[in-house]
């Protein structure tokens, strides 16, 4: 038998937090992008029951300075790229330097000395993750698609989806059909 489920990465990554954190007994508030204020400081050997708590769940407490600013761009932009309310009101560069408080320059630094990519390929690499999640999940026209995530058009889509897939919108389309038809879980 198979049982197929949907879930939230955030959710569950919320939850996992509190449940590790109200087991330490220690006032805390968790923010967005993947930051945790204490009340008071936190003792080493707190840190550490934590630290070893959440690697369970693959949970990583970033320590370098660098990696966290990293991974609050990474989730900054995941954040943009799945509202797309948000999405098409914001210059990704404003929207960055607005929500973490530095100039785009330097964080197009800092993500590119860290990853060895640069913030516009990670962009792209998320919208190819949502793309394929609405056409898998939502059924929307690719004109939809183009629409929600604020490409230019149809082509400019089509013509990253290709580049950074290797197949066609209209490819994965039709693979992802007849998987469904012969009961496989994309």
């Amino acid at each position: 038998m198979t049982l197929n489920i949907k879930f939230d990465y955030h959710t569950i990554c919320k939850t996992v937090l509190k449940e590790q954190l109200d087991k330490l007994g220690v006032a805390y508030t968790i923010h967005s992008l993947g930051e945790i204020k204490f009340n008071d400081n936190l003792s080493a050997d707190h840190k550490n029951e934590l630290r070893k708590a959440l690697e369970k769940y693959g949970i990583e407490i970033l320590d370098n300075p660098q990696n966290v600013l990293v991974q609050r761009i990474k989730d900054a932009i995941t954040t943009l790229v799945n509202d797309s309310d948000k999405a098409g009101k914001y210059n990704i560069s404003t929207y960055l330097s607005e929500t973490l408080n530095y100039s785009y320059a330097h964080l197009s630094s800092v993500f590119s000395e860290v990853t060895h990519s640069s913030i516009e390929n990670f962009i792209i690499l998320k919208k190819i993750d949502v793309v394929k999640h609405l056409i898998m999940d939502k059924n929307l026209t690719l004109t939809e698609i183009a629409h929600r995530l604020n490409y230019s058009s149809v082509a400019h889509l089509s013509a990253q989806f290709k580049k950074t897939t290797g197949l066609t919108p209209s490819s994965f389309q039709r693979i992802i059909k007849k998987r469904k038809e012969k009961g496989i879980t994309p």
